[in-house]
């Protein structure tokens, strides 16, 4: 449902119509994350399968650098994507971008052995990444402009919480499935067949996401700014280059908090430490669990506060305690569990907050451009790069480097949000000049 402001006309989500169709948008965000999610969870059982070295840390580290490529991609998806996004809509790029995520994961489950296919195993897993990168890159940001176009005024940090609730439900999905697989599957099923499940799943659950997203309504205050769309990506660089830098700025902590402390973490607790895959895998889950229900509860405060705060919050509690966190990591499921949970809830503040505040920088017929670069740029930097430098340094004798950089980043992206003046509650729905 729908009603129309009287004074400009544009048509904005009433409260019930907003939340279904958010409810449909998380659907699929949820299912592409299943996907990007799912190959670091079986990065340890995917190595020896396409890489040619028997040794398990190199494979790994071979493994987690085709992670990395995914993300180098990103920066041209949230080019492209964003573009496509501000010149044909958001539901349309949100559509290609679960068609490209299915296509990648299909590509993936296909892929045939190292000891049967040779060099062609690690280069058609280098083309499925970069293809889930591309869809990923346009993602986000395209959910991130749908949901704050279609939220009611002095609700942004409420449904923004539900991008990464959803975010976060496909990670705990991929993570619950890779227990599942783990503990019925022997090892060498799971090495022969096992590992090509979640993939083959992950296409089918992004058809079907695809499908669900046929049926979701533009935003109206998209519809009503068709006609000032023109070369949106080369725009945003020439009359908006404050903004884009900003964006990467917010962007560089929160890129490898997440990645480090949401999908890498139990991968590290079992190489460094030898806590078992399947107690890893279970605090990872309780902990996504708690994440996901304290979220709404981060984004109504967002609500109330406003977004600087809990930038702010979120910025200098990691660039404080990031290293006190690696080092309460052990060989105990339960602290992995602890670190776990104290890190998403304190990213949460970022989660709620900083949606709204990157897309309020830039006019409608920009918004999904001038995000999805400099957030895409960022991630693929820093983000996706993250598991790879915490194993390589760790390789190297500098594992105790890792926390300081992450704690490095979180203090420049501190200074940005330090600077941030934005206004809490502004109207999303209306159309602005360029």
């Amino acid at each position: 449902m729908t009603t129309a402001d009287p004074a400009t006309g544009v048509r904005t989500a009433t409260w019930g119509g907003g939340l279904r169709q958010t409810l449909i948008a998380s659907i699929g965000n949820a299912m592409e994350w299943f996907d990007w999610t799912a190959y670091v969870t079986f990065a340890a059982v995917l190595g020896p399968q396409l890489f040619p070295s028997g040794n398990a840390t190199t494979n790994v580290l071979q493994t987690l650098s085709v992670f990395a490529v995914g993300f180098l991609f990103r920066p041209i998806g949230g080019l492209l994507i964003g573009a496509y996004c501000d010149r044909r809509g958001r539901s349309s790029a949100l559509r290609l971008s679960l068609l490209m995520m299915a296509g990648g994961s299909l590509l993936i489950a296909l892929t045939p052995p190292h000891r049967t296919a040779g060099v062609l195993s690690p280069t058609l897993l280098v083309v499925a990444r970069a293809l889930q990168g591309l869809s990923a890159g346009g993602e986000g940001t395209a959910m991130s402009t749908y949901v704050n176009e279609i939220a009611p005024n002095r609700r942004r940090g409420l449904y923004s919480s539900a991008i990464y609730i959803s975010t976060t439900l496909g990670t705990l999905a991929a993570t619950l499935l890779a227990l599942l697989l783990h503990n019925t599957l022997t090892a060498g099923q799971l090495g022969d067949w096992g590992w090509r499940v979640p993939f083959a799943l992950g296409a089918l659950f992004a058809l079907y996401g695809w499908r669900m997203r046929r049926a979701m309504p533009e935003t109206p205050v998209f519809d009503a700014a068709r006609e000032r769309r023109r070369n949106p990506a080369w725009q945003v660089l020439r009359s908006h280059p404050r903004q884009v830098l900003r964006v990467a700025g917010f962007s560089l902590g929160a890129t490898v908090v997440y990645y480090t402390f949401a999908s890498y973490m139990p991968l590290y607790a079992q190489a460094h430490y030898g806590v078992t895959a399947n107690a890893a895998l279970w605090a990872a889950v309780a902990a996504q669990v708690l994440f996901i229900a304290a979220l709404p509860l981060i984004g109504m405060a967002a609500d109330r506060f406003g977004q600087r705060p809990l930038l702010v919050a979120f910025g200098g509690g990691f660039a404080c305690l990031t290293p006190l966190l690696f080092g309460t990591v052990s060989g105990s499921a339960l602290r992995l569990f602890a670190v776990m949970t104290a890190a998403l809830l304190l990213f949460g503040c970022y989660a709620t907050a900083a949606p709204s505040a990157t897309l309020q920088m830039f006019p409608t017929s920009l918004r999904s451009s001038g995000v999805g670069l400099p957030y895409a740029l960022a991630v693929a930097l820093c983000g996706g790069t993250a598991p790879y430098l915490s194993e390589y340094l760790a390789t190297h004798g500098h594992a105790a480097w890792f926390p300081w950089y992450i704690s490095g980043l979180c203090v420049i992206s501190t200074v940005f949000f330090l600077r941030y003046r934005g206004k809490n509650g502004i109207d999303l729905t209306t159309v602005e000049d360029t």
